[in-house]
């Protein structure tokens, strides 16, 4: 990402800037419409997996 540590080190304190000057109300509203983890990391593949195995339960218990 960066070539040189000193970048890096500039990211990293706007990051941590713009966290701290942002209100708080804003940053505990935008924690609480936080996605799921699996959602975040495998897009929507866990719903559709979880949607075909009840369907296929349900074709099994009939």
């Amino acid at each position: 990402m960066a070539s040189d540590g000193d970048d890096l080190v500039k990211y990293i304190t706007e990051k941590v800037v713009v966290y701290m000057e942002d209100p708080r109300s804003s940053r505990a509203r935008r924690e609480a419409t936080k996605q799921p983890w699996s959602e975040k990391w495998f897009g929507m593949l866990p719903l559709g997996m979880s949607l075909w195995r009840s369907s296929w339960r349900h074709k099994v218990k009939d």
